[in-house]
């Protein structure tokens, strides 16, 4: 999932933005979902709190995934945004089906002990402030708002396939982590 929203990001950046260089701070919707901040303070939250950290981020992000992929297949760019939008579909099923997963495995490490009571379902209404979700719900969105889209969700999901590695090798040690 991270290696394809990363290379839809720099294929939007070539295609729409090849000679700029776009630099600055990007607020992501995500931004109220508190994470760790690097890979030590990660590991140092406890199963509950880093699962919960995990469905929160893939919670958020199912509405503005299918915003971006309605103005895509709706932009006028077409040859670009056939593509692309096919992508963010694609991409879209997969953080649906991730988030079903964790969910599910959450379900099972708490039946076996592994994990407490405290981790539950998450509704992304319930992840972050509305004015947040605001824009992506008004469906006007341009390329600059595509590709800040695509640059929050290549973070998060970086963020996520972390995670997901470090509650791997933290709940089945044996592994080879």
């Amino acid at each position: 999932m991270h290696g394809i929203s990363s290379d839809l990001h720099s294929e939007f950046e070539r295609y729409f933005f090849p000679s700029k260089n776009l630099i600055g701070k990007r607020k992501c919707h995500t931004h109220g979902i508190v994470t760790p901040a690097d890979k030590e303070n990660a590991q140092r939250l406890g199963r509950e709190q880093l699962t919960q950290v995990i469905l929160s981020l893939l919670g958020a992000w199912g509405d503005p995934l299918l915003q971006l992929y309605r103005s895509m297949s709706q932009d006028q760019n077409q040859d670009f945004n056939h593509y692309s939008s096919n992508k963010v579909l694609e991409i879209g099923d997969m953080v649906h089906e991730l988030r079903d997963g964790v969910a599910k495995m959450a379900e099972k490490m708490k039946l076996s002990g592994v994990l407490g009571n405290t981790v539950g379902y998450i509704s992304p209404e319930g992840l972050v402030p509305s004015s947040s979700f605001s824009f992506y719900k008004q469906g006007e969105l341009n390329s600059i708002d595509h590709h800040d889209l695509l640059y929050c969700f290549r973070r998060d999901s970086n963020k996520i396939k972390n995670y997901l590695q470090i509650l791997k090798c933290t709940t089945l040690p044996g592994l080879d982590c």
